[in-house]
């Protein structure tokens, strides 16, 4: 694998130093050893990324279908030939684990073929209307320079989706990747596209020093020429980004963060429910927005399932993640790792019952379960990025739903049981953007409407429903005839 030494910015189609010429090094989760060496761009690096796409709008708006189509499946087929190198990149960067490296892999290769069609999508609608002899069109365009805010945890993944949409559609866009994954989430993107033939300013990105996320982030919400801000994170920022956005009357579209329960009725197969709790609970060791937080089990069958579950979790192999058979890795920093351990600790003081892990062994966190977390612990109310899990016992199926709406956040939800009609009526009873039924909470594909409810965002991303969030619908009249009027 080629190592990363270098990542700069790429503005204008220009690979570019930060405009104050400072970098920082950031370092492989698992090694500790420097990953790359990384311009840490300011304001004035977003200021120059926005003149930069807002001068190449007006020709990428205008071009044709086919031009973008053709972009975009060559940057398909040049990702799909490139997967031992970006699961290496991804290892090193941010800790990802083999199968969780195919997993984004293959989302963002069809993401880039599905989107490579949303050219020849319909954009408007002929209308009736009242005043005589006027035809009038209701038609979608692009709605200009997008800012798009990404995060490092699928780091791969949620760049892509956050620019290949908008930028299928006519857009173009300003991309600041997060501090803990430029190359993956930023830089990685912009040599893929640039390569496939993506003129100079349709995407642009600018990186960052960890803890100056908001200079950057503020200054292209405030700048007139960005229209509009695509941001997925944490809640606590997302509102902070709704409040700048809202002051500049400008729509953002909030993917945000989960407390996310998978239920198990006690009517499950209790082998495949297992089996699905432990992978939503542990794949990308913990470390995904979708990634179950509870598992909520009916009464009857808690005990069988609880042994089951506690002894797969505690057997998942940990370490390595350029290690093929390596489960649970490294989380991405030691923050994070402090974090895991206190709000532990924390639990257990306040009345929890460990039930496997719960401390560090190394870089990793191993996989952790709870039971009896008492609800003025962190980890029962706050999303905890990590491999730690909650059980917890319901008396049937609307205390089960009742347990899993006791929460401020509705990103996604799984429900196992033996009847899926019945999940399917209990799925419409909870308030949650996305349920799966038989099946756990961690599944997303490119043409889906992936987005939470309440404290877990606003909006939706997806293929299928791009053209909602990132075009504007403008209303044009014609006559044949001059309008009498009045006077």
């Amino acid at each position: 694998m080629e190592r990363v030494r270098e990542v700069r910015q790429h503005i204008g189609g220009e690979w570019v130093d930060a405009a104050g010429g400072r970098t920082y090094d950031k370092r492989d989760p698992w090694t500790g050893d420097v990953f790359a060496r990384v311009a840490a761009g300011d304001a004035d690096d977003a200021r120059a990324a926005v003149t930069a796409a807002d001068r190449a709008l007006p020709d990428w708006a205008g071009s044709r279908p086919a031009d973008r189509q053709q972009i975009l499946l060559r940057a398909a087929d040049a990702l799909d030939r490139q997967r031992d190198d970006v699961r290496g990149h991804l290892a090193a960067e941010t800790g990802c684990g083999a199968h969780f490296a195919d997993v984004q892999l293959d989302f963002c290769v069809r993401l880039l073929r599905q989107a490579a069609g949303l050219g020849y999508a319909p954009t408007g609608q002929i209308l009736p209307s009242d005043l005589p002899g006027t035809r009038a069109l209701a038609v979608r365009r692009p709605v200009g320079v997008v800012a798009a805010i990404a995060p490092w945890n699928a780091s791969l993944v949620l760049a892509g989706r956050a620019v290949v949409a908008p930028i299928a559609l006519g857009n173009t866009v300003v991309l600041k990747p997060s501090e803990e994954a430029p190359f993956t989430g930023g830089a990685f993107w912009a040599r893929l596209l640039r390569d496939a033939g993506l003129p100079p300013g349709v995407l642009n990105v600018v990186t960052h020093a960890p803890g100056e996320a908001g200079a950057v982030a503020e200054t292209l919400i405030a700048d007139p020429r960005v229209r509009r801000i695509g941001f997925t994170g944490s809640t606590v920022t997302g509102r902070r980004i709704a409040e700048i956005a809202g002051r500049h009357l400008k729509r953002a579209v909030l993917q945000l963060g989960g407390h996310n329960p998978l239920i198990v009725l006690g009517d499950a197969p209790l082998p495949a429910a297992v089996d699905a709790a432990v992978y939503g609970a542990f794949v990308h060791s913990g470390q995904t927005c979708m990634c179950a937080r509870r598992i909520i089990v009916e009464r009857t069958v808690m005990p069988d399932f609880a042994a089951l579950f506690v002894e797969k979790a505690a057997g998942l192999p940990t370490g390595d993640p350029s290690d093929p058979a390596t489960v649970v890795g490294p989380v991405i920093n030691e923050w994070a790792l402090s974090l895991l351990e206190r709000r532990v600790r924390e639990a257990v003081d306040l009345g929890a019952r460990l039930l496997t892990g719960g401390r560090p062994d190394g870089r990793c966190f191993p996989p952790t379960v709870l039971a009896g977390v008492p609800p003025e612990a962190e980890l029962a109310f706050d999303e905890t990025f990590g491999p730690v899990v909650l059980l917890e016992e319901a008396d049937d199926a609307h205390d089960a739903v009742r347990r899993a709406d006791a929460t401020d956040f509705g990103l996604t939800a799984g429900i196992i049981t033996g009847d899926p009609y019945r999940g399917m009526d209990l799925a419409r009873q909870l308030r949650a953007g996305v349920v799966h039924v038989n099946d756990q909470p961690v599944h997303d594909e490119p043409q889906m409407p992936f987005g939470g409810v309440r404290d877990s965002g606003a909006g939706r991303f997806g293929i299928g429903f791009a053209a909602e969030e990132f075009t504007e619908v403008q209303w044009v009249t014609a006559r044949r005839e001059p309008r009498t009027y009045p006077f």
